[in-house]
């Protein structure tokens, strides 16, 4: 066991999730290691951002564990889930910035909230964050006066304020050009080295899948479970079933 928390930074255990009868995705196991990109792909309506709910504590799932660090995130008590979710960061796909705010303020939020920086150090920090993702200078724009892909970007400063263990990113290329959508998937694996962060990401961009992955689950529509898991390039080289085949040589046309 000890073993398995040292590398597995989470892991989920015979996973169901449904909405009243309809079942979404049945007995998911899976791992996430440790310092790894992690890819949850799979064609439209498989499930995808719904198991990255479940990951991130907004569901309960209807039967199933999900554990952080080895601890069962639903086993534990407020208190210690706040904990947890206080060592992850997120990119959600609309990048969900305040657009009354300016990118420092909208980055200055969760260090003003969760920590007891002075002003001038929030300041530094969050001229840092946005410089990480390539946006200095930018800290009295607002959202509406950038692109989309400089939006995404700073969601991202802010989703790296607090320094999180764990970096999660639903569609992160959604509604980008192939330019903008290629510098994420950069800074994706700039954030890994620079950040030793564990990160998931939920796709089904062909070019981001190849581009980031070290480790990828595949998410069967028709089946309803994990039909496919391991590196993206070997399950191109080697398809397991004909579903995974697909979608990895013809994915656009299954979304």
């Amino acid at each position: 066991m000890k073993r398995e928390m040292e590398t597995a930074a989470i892991k989920i255990e015979n996973l169901t999730m449904a909405y009243g009868d309809n079942v979404i995705q049945r007995d998911l196991t899976f791992e996430v290691p440790e310092g790894k990109v992690t890819v949850i792909m799979g064609g439209s309506g498989c499930g995808k951002s719904t198991l990255l709910r479940h990951m991130l504590g907004l569901v309960e799932p209807k039967k199933g564990r999900v554990l952080y660090w080895g601890e069962d995130f639903w086993g534990a008590d407020e208190a210690r889930r706040l904990s947890i979710m206080r060592r992850i960061g997120v990119l959600y796909q609309s990048g969900a910035l305040w657009s009354s705010m300016t990118l420092a303020e909208n980055v200055a939020l969760p260090l003003k909230e969760f920590t007891r920086l002075t002003e001038r150090e929030i300041q530094e920090l969050v001229s840092l964050k946005l410089a990480l993702v390539g946006l200095a200078g930018f800290e009295d724009f607002y959202p509406a006066e950038l692109s989309g892909g400089m939006r995404k970007r700073a969601a991202l400063a802010r989703a790296i304020a607090l320094d999180p263990e764990i970096l999660f990113f639903d569609e992160p290329s959604a509604g980008l050009d192939p330019v903008s959508a290629r510098r994420l998937d950069e800074l994706i694996l700039e954030l890994k080295e620079s950040l030793g962060a564990t990160i998931v990401v939920v796709t089904h961009e062909l070019a981001s899948i190849f581009a980031v992955g070290d480790h990828s689950v595949f998410l069967d529509s028709v089946e309803k479970t994990i039909t496919a898991m391991g590196p993206p390039k070997d399950l191109l080289a080697h398809p397991p079933n004909e579903r995974v085949r697909e979608f990895l040589t013809r994915g656009g046309s299954l979304n």
